[in-house]
């Protein structure tokens, strides 16, 4: 009898529960309605500490497993590199991991790496370089010191040095086979000048130059003690993390901290390009567009995010990919996407894929909808949903420990006021209508743009036969055709 009794009892509240259930589900999916995101991001003041010697420190104590990561970020990257030696950085970055130390060989280094069960890396980018050792807390003291030796003292094995640039060597035989490789090398140029380090690219020359002495010089440059920023993450207590590291950074030598990056000096012109590849019967063309915008920390560049979620960066809902892709199915991918720069204005760039006859026609959907919106205010609908995007993206930076202290350490880095992330839901959620246009009119302006086209210009120029569009419909129908270059020497090819 009590078991019926109690079962009973369990079906109607199941029932009632049920009931309840049913009645708060809406009719349509659009009808859900979900309370505002309730994130609020984390201090870098409380994760932050220093060095007796100055070295900022952020720590993140973690008991989920029993390891340990410790990441050296510095400021300085291959915008140091000489200009005859252009590819320098890059084979530093990988060289440090690659070639052991001034004690140790490349090939024990690598066992004894293996053998602690430790996973070290190390990096070179454009202006920032980093090098990081994940490891057991039970070996971490022997690995580190390891880790240590070959951040403080690279030897540059001049065996896997020469096996590095054979494969750069034979990547940069295949430039001219990619299309987007051909476009970004033109427009490198084209937008920051071949005297930028953005500008520069990678010669077989070049690579060849470098030796394990560039790679010093290069080296202590930037790998010292006032460049540096240390995180670290894992199994291990505060106050105790602190002094080893104080302990490990003991006798290594400061050098000068390197300057800011240099701005780019170079005017673009703007106007129509064209670029072919190696392949000559290409079945598509790649078009990008480019315009400068502004830097980094600059107040226009929130708004420009907004409205260029709405034109093309916001995947399916952005205005160029639901046209060029969704209703005249003319390529798999169109969108816009934006590329800020710290130390010198950035850039909005669009780009799309499609067949050879249909380029014109996809171009000017790009250039009526970058008109369409500088010249009509965006929907509401639009603006809420490409708000709503960079605020429910705001925890994502914040998503994991070691995360965060990656965001906190490239924000001291780059000096980003750290009341950005703060203000960073406020700051999004106040962009209106009249900024997104405010912000096109002023960046997104046709006739400034560089637009550069790679494919076989024959199968292009004239269009589609609907006669939608032709490639003399844009800049007056002027057209500067770029030679195609040698993929080793980047020199200009005799045209036959």
């Amino acid at each position: 009898m009590r078991s019926i009794q109690l079962s009973a009892a369990v079906f109607i509240a199941v029932f009632a529960f049920g009931t309840t259930v049913q009645a708060e589900i809406p009719p349509h999916p659009s009808d859900l309605v979900f309370p505002p995101l309730d994130f609020t991001p984390p201090a870098a003041s409380d994760y932050r500490h220093e060095l007796p010697g100055g070295v900022p420190v952020y720590l993140a104590p973690s008991r989920e497993f029993p390891l340990i990561e410790i990441t050296f970020a510095f400021k300085g990257g291959s915008y140091l590199d000489p200009a005859d030696q252009v590819g320098l950085g890059d084979a530093l970055g990988s060289m440090m991991r690659r070639g052991g130390t001034m004690t140790v060989s490349a090939e024990e280094m690598d066992e004894r790496f293996d053998f602690l069960a430790a996973d070290v890396r190390s990096s070179l980018r454009a202006e920032q370089s980093s090098a990081s050792i994940n490891c057991l807390k039970s070996n971490l003291r022997q690995a580190c010191a390891l880790f240590m030796d070959m951040i403080r003292n690279p030897g540059f094995n001049a065996d896997r040095l020469r096996v590095y640039k054979d494969e750069i060597i034979e990547d940069l035989k295949q430039r001219n086979d990619r299309p987007m490789s051909v476009a970004m090398i033109n427009l490198s140029e084209l937008i920051f000048g071949s005297d930028h380090y953005a500008g520069r690219q990678p010669t077989k020359a070049s690579v060849e130059s470098i030796t394990p002495d560039d790679l010093r010089d290069l080296h202590q440059c930037i790998f010292h003690p006032d460049n540096l920023i240390i995180a670290v993450t894992g199994d291990f207590e505060s106050e105790e993390m602190l002094a080893y590291l104080a302990g490990v950074l003991e006798g290594w030598p400061v050098g000068e901290a390197v300057e800011d990056p240099p701005a780019p000096m170079k005017t673009p012109v703007p106007g129509l390009y064209h670029a072919d590849t190696a392949q000559k019967d290409l079945p598509q063309g790649t078009t990008v567009f480019v315009t400068r915008t502004v830097r980094r920390d600059d107040p226009d560049m929130i708004p420009l995010e907004v409205m260029n979620h709405i034109l093309g960066g916001g995947g399916f809902t952005s205005r160029i990919t639901r046209r060029v892709r969704s209703d005249e199915g003319l390529a798999y991918t169109a969108a816009s996407f934006m590329r800020p720069q710290v130390y010198y204005p950035g850039m909005l760039n669009a780009f799309f894929m499609t067949s050879n006859s249909t380029v014109a026609f996809a171009t000017r959907i790009v250039f009526e909808e970058i008109d369409r919106i500088r010249t009509e205010p965006v929907g509401a609908e639009e603006l809420t949903l490409a708000r709503n995007a960079f605020i429910e993206r705001l925890p994502q930076q914040f998503a994991s420990k070691e995360r965060t202290l990656r965001r906190f350490v490239d924000d001291e880095l780059t000096g980003r006021d750290p009341a950005y992330w703060r203000d960073y839901r406020d700051s999004f959620g106040s962009v209106t209508a009249d900024d997104v246009m405010r912000v096109a009119r002023k960046y997104l302006v046709p006739e400034e743009m560089i637009v550069i086209v790679v494919g076989p210009w024959e199968e292009i120029k004239d269009g589609d036969l609907e006669g939608r569009a032709r490639m003399s419909d844009f800049f007056e129908g002027e057209v500067t055709h770029l030679p195609m270059r040698d993929p080793l020497t980047l020199e200009p090819i005799a045209q036959k």
